[in-house]
């Protein structure tokens, strides 16, 4: 499907459903498909994000991701609060790539518009971009510095990974790139060639614990998760703030798009979306399936693990140890990215 036609669908959702929402503001574009042309192919994985400007209380979850007219769509939440000012969209690093140009689909108000404007102009000043890149380094240092010990291992990996993460957002925001998710690794691998940092790369994947995995290792870890996945779909009812991830519809995403990456020769790029999914579906089987049902997908989940360098819980405290070791030359890197940007001003 082109992305032209997925917009399209996506559009028609907004209209036929949230616009009938009470405290309903509007509706714009974020996530991968922002700046990409309407005639390029929605690739293998990817989804439509839309974001829903709501006046008041938000939904405590998101709706998520489904499908509706053939396009999977994932809708996100957001309080008019958060877009009160251009000075708070230009600082958050989340927000403002969505408003540098015009992803609005539906702004009755016209609020959204006169941000949009704002926001646009001032994008790409350094003291913003700054601001931004700070906001991703800081939730690096404070995420690598917050585990838990006491809580579940599949917990203690997410708390480990996420903010791991996030240093390539670091590098992506220097760049007025799209700090995108699933493919976060393969676009910052993308920005440090661009601008002549390859040596580095090797070292966001040594603290991630999978800079020499083979296509085969990574195809392995793929399968096991297809199983793991299925059935904690099957299962799931207690509600988290990634449910929508771990469904039927959603499967492509972390199945078909994970093989898609290992077929172009990306596999190590896909393995931060395949130890986040298989973290997610071990919380969905220790709310919703049987102990028994549980054990017989620990193997799978404690393999990947083991290939990544974490035997105990206590080598995730080392390899967050290690990142942060690791954030100033991240830090010094970002600074020379913004410095040599054409755009930045």
């Amino acid at each position: 499907m082109r992305i032209g036609l997925a917009r399209e669908n996506a559009s028609v959702w907004v209209y036929d459903y949230a616009r009938k929402d009470e405290g309903y503001l509007g509706a714009y574009f974020s996530g991968s498909t922002v700046g990409r042309s309407d005639e390029d192919m929605l690739p293998v994985g990817s989804d439509v994000d839309i974001v829903v400007v709501k006046e008041g209380e938000l939904p405590p979850q998101k709706l998520g991701k489904f499908m509706f007219r053939n396009t999977l769509i994932e809708v996100t939440y957001i309080s008019s609060e958060q877009l009160e000012s251009a000075e708070r969209v230009l600082r958050s690093y989340h927000l403002a790539g969505s408003f540098r140009m015009n992803t609005l689909i539906d702004d009755p108000t016209g609020k959204l518009s006169l941000l949009q404007a704002q926001v646009s102009k001032q994008f790409a000043e350094k003291k913003w971009v700054q601001l931004r890149c700070e906001e991703a380094r800081n939730r690096v240092q404070a995420g690598l510095c917050s585990l838990n010990s006491s809580s579940p291992l599949y917990e203690q990996v997410m708390s480990w990974l996420f903010p791991t993460g996030v240093m390539t957002h670091v590098l992506l925001v220097a760049a007025l790139r799209n700090p995108t998710v699933r493919l976060r690794y393969l676009a910052a691998r993308e920005v440090l060639s661009e601008y002549g940092y390859e040596e580095f790369y090797p070292k966001l994947l040594h603290v991630l614990g999978c800079e020499d995995w083979t296509p085969s290792k990574v195809q392995r870890h793929v399968d096991g998760l297809e199983q793991t996945f299925d059935t904690a779909a099957s299962v799931a009812q207690t509600a988290f703030f990634f449910s929508s991830d771990i469904t039927s519809e959603a499967r492509s995403i972390a199945i078909d798009g994970s093989r898609e990456l290992i077929r172009t020769g990306n596999h190590r790029e896909a393995v931060f979306w395949i130890t986040a999914t298989f973290a997610r579906c071990h919380h969905i089987l220790a709310a919703d399936a049987s102990d028994a049902v549980r054990r017989s997908f620990e193997p799978a989940f404690d393999s990947l693990l083991v290939d990544l360098g974490v035997h105990t819980p206590q080598d995730l405290v080392h390899r967050s140890e290690e990142a942060i070791r690791l954030i100033p030359e991240l830090w010094e890197i970002a600074e020379k990215i913004m410095l040599a940007h054409p755009l930045v001003t």
